[in-house]
């Protein structure tokens, strides 16, 4: 029996209008995001594009520091 589903799989690569919409921000905060370095993201041409998996984990992390770095928690 024949299956139509490879043994690997391909990472989910987003494009920014795909990125923006998928964290519901502008495709301008992309490219600050971007231009910031504060983004993973890798270019092909020059076109950005992004690892669905590598940009969950950048959500996780970037949550979970958010309240160390807030100004209000330092004494």
């Amino acid at each position: 029996m024949a299956t139509t589903e490879s043994k690997y799989t391909l990472p989910r690569v987003m494009t920014v209008k795909e990125l923006s919409e998928y964290l519901r921000v502008h495709p301008s905060t992309i490219y600050k995001l971007l231009r910031r370095g504060e983004l993973p993201g890798f270019r092909i041409g020059t076109d950005w594009r992004f690892n669905a998996e590598v940009i969950d984990r950048w959500c996780l992390e970037r949550n979970m520091k958010m309240p160390e770095a807030s100004p209000s928690n330092r004494n």
